[in-house]
């Protein structure tokens, strides 16, 4: 079996990993569940990934959970896509304008 990983976003900042596990554990068994949060300030960012132990069992979290509301927001649920980073990109230029 395959493990696949969900992005859940427009969390509200005061959502805790256990609520989410608690949640998504409605769709099948959760291996890991990772707020994101800002390297500087350590606030959360609202958004978080979250392990599903198959990918079954990830399309089912989505088609139950994309739209549900948790604490006033409506959660957006999809497969996580892995960061693919550019060759040759010139980081020192990132922001700059000409």
């Amino acid at each position: 079996m395959m493990r696949a990983q969900l992005y859940v976003g427009n969390l509200s900042y005061t959502t805790v990993e256990a609520d989410l596990q608690t949640l998504f554990a409605e769709a099948g068994q959760v291996d890991s569940v990772a707020l994101i949060k800002n390297r500087d300030a350590d606030n959360p960012k609202g958004v978080a990934l979250i392990e599903m132990s198959t990918r079954a069992e990830a399309k089912k979290a989505i088609m139950l959970l994309n739209g549900f509301t948790l604490d006033n927001r409506k959660l957006r649920v999809n497969l996580a896509h892995p960061l693919i980073r550019a060759s040759g990109f010139n980081q020192r230029s990132w922001g700059k304008r000409r």
